[in-house]
């Protein structure tokens, strides 16, 4: 999908909502709505396959709510303009990286050196471990 075409779609679509800001700020943080909250229709992003929703759902499950939304919010800066630009490229990553396809791992064996080592490093292991004992007293 196209960054800037899903840039553009998240702007006209998306639901903005402001809140007062916690963090620095001084007086401007109980007097000004700098906190964003956006909320994106996962349902009617455009160009997207069944399939590729569906992995959006399972990937970003904990920012998704009953309605179907996903919900960021940005409340970093001073600035609600510079919330509202962290809130969109936050969006922008968190779909575009859901929807990559990971290559699933292919099953493989440790190689006879590597299981050589294994043991080597578990005989030292015990070896000091056994030094730690106290002498054994010979009846």
């Amino acid at each position: 999908m196209d960054q800037e075409l899903l840039r553009q779609w998240i702007l006209e679509h998306g639901e903005e909502r402001f809140a007062r800001s916690g963090g620095p700020g001084g007086q401007n943080v109980n007097k000004l709505n700098t906190k964003v909250q956006l909320r994106i229709p996962l349902d009617q992003l455009p160009g997207l396959t069944e399939a590729e929703i569906s992995r959006l759902r399972e990937r970003l499950q904990g920012r998704i709510d009953s309605s179907g939304e996903l919900l960021v919010q940005a409340q970093e800066s001073r600035s609600q303009i510079r919330n509202r630009e962290t809130a969109v490229e936050r969006a922008l990553s968190l779909i575009t990286g859901a929807l990559v396809v990971r290559k699933s791992r292919k099953a493989t064996r440790p190689s006879f050196s590597a299981r050589e080592r294994r043991m080597d490093n578990k005989k030292a292991r015990g070896a000091i471990k056994r030094h730690r004992r106290p002498p054994k007293m010979d009846e």
